[in-house]
């Protein structure tokens, strides 16, 4: 979960950076939209080397989007209710917005980036501490 923190800081930088350049030419909500597409290769190559130790593979970047949509779903309701209903400042929401959605985009994208039986000992050994799903596996530090 920290290098999934990590790689979304980094990526939550770059996306704003994109964000901020486009508000200048384009509506916030288009400005959002573009910024967030193309921050996706780049959080798609950083979640596969960095945060899950996984190559990538045309498959999971097919799949990868789906972790987009949902992110995407859930902040731009975020952003729509921030900015619209409470009236925040249409330059901070999608930060707001981005914190909010993080535990989904975190439990969808482990889901797709780590092969079906990785992630069943995965989720297995997080729920059940100290007893080994699959003793023939080795888990590797931080998991």
């Amino acid at each position: 979960m920290l290098r999934f923190v990590l790689v979304g800081g980094i990526n939550t930088l770059t996306f704003y950076g994109c964000y901020r350049l486009l508000l200048l030419v384009l509506p916030y909500f288009a400005a959002y939209t573009l910024a967030f597409l193309l921050s996706m290769v780049g959080s798609f190559l950083m979640n596969t080397y960095f945060t899950y130790r996984t190559r990538p593979s045309w498959r999971k970047f097919a799949l990868f989007p789906l972790t987009n949509v949902t992110n995407y779903l859930v902040q731009s309701a975020g952003l729509i209710a921030l900015v619209h209903w409470m009236g925040m400042s249409k330059k901070i929401a999608p930060l707001v917005a981005a914190v909010i959605a993080v535990p989904f985009t975190y439990l969808l994208a482990r889901r797709i980036l780590l092969t079906t039986g990785a992630a069943r000992r995965v989720a297995a050994a997080d729920s059940a501490p100290g007893q080994d799903p699959d003793p023939g596996t080795v888990r590797r530090a931080g998991r």
